[in-house]
């Protein structure tokens, strides 16, 4: 009886084993992970770039005076339109007492030049009304008496401009600051009482106001080195503002620094397009902007998910693994276009009829923390 029960035992045993062995073979042979397959399609891809930038108006124009003084009046506001001829402000006129007292001193000696130049004409008038005196001679004198009113004339505007800004009966002040473009003021700097420089050769003198036609904005941003070479001028751009959301401003191309600037340790050139305005925003000067530029478009060509593809670590060309059977796949070297980040140009190596394995399917981490959950119940 005991002989029995070993040889059964030994038997449980055996089948025991061959049973273990068969499931751990089963087991080994199947692939922990189904993975997923895709088709190359046709789509179309652009490869663009963002540029930052600002929208700022196409011109701005300073208005400076043309004569020192303290303002005494401003008319204007910023955001006031404007026409050309308006007045903005008047600036009240503190003489230099040098030079008024050098005008005065004009003044009287032309009084007195021409005092004597009258009793002169007077004169010989009547010396040649009785012809004592010649014409050649008369025509003198009657010449040099024209020419000392002139000089007092001259000597009096000159005296009134240091005094007051302007010759008396001027239409065109210096002391009336006028805009001298339409548009829109921008900024005005100063205030009532404030000094101001007239502009010369030696000093830009004092911005009264800064005006600029908000209907005519440009973009000024600036793009990287690497992607500055891939620009024409002409380009579209379409503007995104910070400040307007929901909307893009038509704009183009119209200018690519040929210098440029090293910022945080990379070139950036300098770039500027034209934009196109809707009249139903009011877009301010400095609204901070992004340009998207098209670099590169392809239509209906044979496309892949980057996702997909694999790099050779010697080599680092790139490679897909294509389905040969049911979860069986094998390498296949293909050569790439361009890219937008998502999906990749095929330009060899792939059909639209090949199932291409999606190498890096992870599992959910939800299901795995359900897993761990239900584990530790």
């Amino acid at each position: 009886m005991k002989k029995i029960l070993k040889w059964v035992g030994l038997a449980v045993l055996v089948i025991g084993a061959l049973w273990a062995a068969s499931f751990f073979i089963k087991s080994n042979s199947k692939s922990p992970i189904e993975y997923e397959t895709h088709k190359p399609f046709i789509s179309s891809i652009e490869k663009k770039t963002v540029a930052t930038g600002k929208v700022i108006p196409e011109d701005e124009i300073e208005i400076k005076p043309q004569i020192s003084g303290i303002i005494e009046k401003i008319y204007k506001v910023e955001g006031d339109k404007v026409k050309a001829g308006d007045l903005i402000a008047v600036i009240k006129v503190v003489p230099n007492e040098q030079a008024l007292y050098q005008a005065r001193g004009r003044v009287n000696n032309a009084k007195v030049a021409l005092n004597n130049a009258e009793i002169e004409y007077n004169r010989n008038k009547k010396l040649f009304d009785k012809g004592v005196v010649s014409a050649q001679d008369f025509q003198n004198l009657q010449l040099q008496y024209e020419q000392a009113k002139l000089e007092l004339e001259n000597a009096q505007n000159d005296y009134q401009i240091i005094l007051k800004g302007s010759a008396g009966g001027s239409s065109s002040a210096n002391t009336n600051i006028r805009a001298t473009v339409d548009g829109t003021i921008l900024e005005i700097p100063v205030e009532e009482g404030d000094q101001v420089i007239q502009s010369n050769n030696f000093n830009d003198g004092t911005t009264i106001a800064t005006i600029a036609d908000l209907g005519k904005m440009i973009f000024e941003g600036k793009v990287d080195e690497g992607e500055v070479g891939k620009l024409k001028v002409g380009m579209p751009l379409k503007i995104s503002l910070g400040a307007i959301e929901d909307k893009e401003f038509d704009a183009k191309l119209k200018f690519i620094a040929p210098k440029g600037v090293e910022e945080a340790g990379a070139v950036q050139f300098k770039i500027e397009g034209d934009v196109e305005v809707d009249d139903d925003f009011m877009v301010r000067a400095g609204y901070s902007a992004n340009a998207s530029l098209t670099l590169e478009k392809k239509d209906s060509i044979l496309v892949i998910p980057e996702a997909l593809l694999q790099f050779d670590k010697e080599t680092d060309k790139p490679y897909v693994e294509v389905a040969v059977g049911e979860q069986e796949f094998e390498r296949r070297d293909i050569e790439i276009g361009i890219s937008d980040g998502i999906n990749v140009e095929i330009v060899s190596g792939l059909t639209e009829e090949d199932e291409v394995k999606q190498w890096n399917k992870t599992e959910p981490i939800k299901k795995g923390l359900e897993e761990e959950g239900e584990e530790s119940e």
